[in-house]
């Protein structure tokens, strides 16, 4: 399997694999850790006398992150942080990143990649390829705090770990409390846990939700990632032919039933139409998703007109699972090696930066220590909740995350599966038809993968 990845990410890299290994030896690691960011004088000293490059360029695909950096990261005495954001619709950030790793090893030395991000869906075309380098031979050796599966994410096929997460991301069933009431008759976590901890009990009330005039969900994708982050196979086994899991052809017969039953509506979760259903006047009791979901992505349940702010609870739901996730990784051959431990230290291990980020940006840190603290203040909580403590869940629900069966090729495949499939839920093609079609997308991207 190994041998497989390496080949197509070869591909996949437009022959990055061959570009980067033969770059220079990445610059030797400190001698110790990197200091913490609020021990400014030390990291400036540190920063003068390394003989480091002057420009820290930074890949990202939005500002989140920049926002976070530019807030609690003391950047050393004489450098300058350089973002280069590219919106990430199609592939045009991978697109862009791929170009700029494979020119790494003739460009200038204030050109180079020092630091990119990555999500979950596409992190091991990039850990596992010699674009990436060893964190702990920087200097980043304590992950005591982080998440586990942060760091196996973030690590290649060997487990050597290429980067790490600032957040940890376990994903909830975030429902509406006024419609929980008149559906379950509670709006109390606990008790709408026991009424929808299992497929078949979600399913059941579907048929109740329905039956009031309600939606259960406002996509036959809301929940996937349920169904996929529980996989017990990968989607290209280890002769290189795609296979659908048992678990994902359960969310794609529920989603075919919802859509013919009238317990969902046919519409991209990103949609207009789907998230329209945030408002106040929306009919749909659940969403699926982590902190960064309903804080950042719930926006119109947070108008102050139209929205419906702290008439929302969460629970674990039918089974534990995450959703997303954004990685710090460390580009080979960069100039700043001093720097890139310092930052990824910063962001996992310094606990006043990680209670900054969970009291002031609404995330769930990759810091346990950190999280557990917030866990139990019997005076944290969430407005948008109604004063929930999300933490108290989370803490709970991250202990049940696995990283396991993830490829290079999941997030394609998981564009194109929900995108084919939702054209068969609507009654536009037949389901042959969209699975052929499913079919010929992952070899369009993928020419070798062999396919039904």
């Amino acid at each position: 399997m190994k041998k497989l990845i390496a080949m197509l990410l070869a591909l996949v890299m437009v022959f990055a694999l061959c570009a980067c290994g033969q770059q220079a030896a990445p610059a030797a690691a400190p001698a110790a850790d990197a200091p913490a960011a609020d021990a400014a004088p030390a990291a400036d000293d540190a920063a003068a006398d390394s003989g480091e490059g002057k420009v820290f360029n930074i890949y990202a695909w939005n500002e989140e992150f920049k926002g976070f950096f530019e807030k609690y990261y003391t950047v050393p005495e004489g450098v300058t942080v350089n973002w280069i954001i590219v919106p990430n619709q199609g592939s045009a950030y991978q697109d862009a990143l791929d170009a700029a790793l494979l020119a790494q090893a003739d460009a200038a030395d204030d050109e180079k990649v020092d630091m990119f991000l990555a999500e979950d869906d596409y992190i091991l075309k990039y850990t596992n390829s010699e674009a990436t380098q060893d964190i702990q031979a920087l200097g980043v050796t304590d992950f005591s705090n982080a998440y586990t599966y942060t760091v196996q994410a973030a690590s290649d096929a060997n487990g050597v770990v290429k980067g790490v997460s600032f957040q940890c991301c376990p994903s909830a069933l975030i429902y509406r409390r006024s419609i929980a009431k008149d559906v379950l008759g509670t709006d109390d976590p606990a008790e709408v846990q026991a009424k929808l901890d299992s497929w078949e009990k979600f399913e059941a009330v579907a048929a109740d939700a329905k039956a009031k005039g309600y939606y259960m969900t406002s996509s036959e994708a809301e929940d996937y990632r349920v169904f996929s982050n529980n996989t017990s196979m990968p989607w290209v086994d280890e002769n290189n032919t795609l296979q659908i899991s048992p678990e994902i052809q359960a969310w794609m017969t529920q989603a075919k039933d919802f859509s013919d039953k009238g317990y969902t509506i046919n519409a991209d979760i990103w949609s207009d139409e789907c998230t329209a259903q945030q408002f106040g006047d929306g009919k749909t009791m659940c969403f699926f998703g982590p902190a960064w979901y309903f804080n950042f992505c719930m926006g119109n349940a947070q108008d102050p007109e139209k929205g419906c702010m702290g008439d929302w609870a969460i629970c674990e739901g039918p089974a534990a699972h995450y959703w997303g996730g954004t990685w710090l990784l460390a580009a080979a051959g960069s100039d700043n090696p001093t720097m890139l431990a310092d930052v990824m230290n910063t962001f996992i291990n310094d606990e006043d930066v990680c209670s900054k980020l969970v009291e002031n940006e609404a995330q769930f840190c990759n810091n346990q220590a950190v999280n557990a603290k917030y866990a139990e203040d019997p005076n944290f909580g969430s407005e948008f909740l109604g004063g929930q403590n999300p933490n108290a869940v989370f803490v709970e629900l991250a202990k049940n995350i696995k990283f396991e069966n993830h490829t290079i090729f999941d997030q394609h495949c998981t564009e194109k599966l929900q995108e084919n499939w939702r054209q068969y839920c609507q009654g536009e093609v037949t389901e042959d038809e969209a699975l052929a079609n499913f079919y010929k997308a992952i070899n369009e991207r993928f020419p070798d993968v062999v396919t039904p």
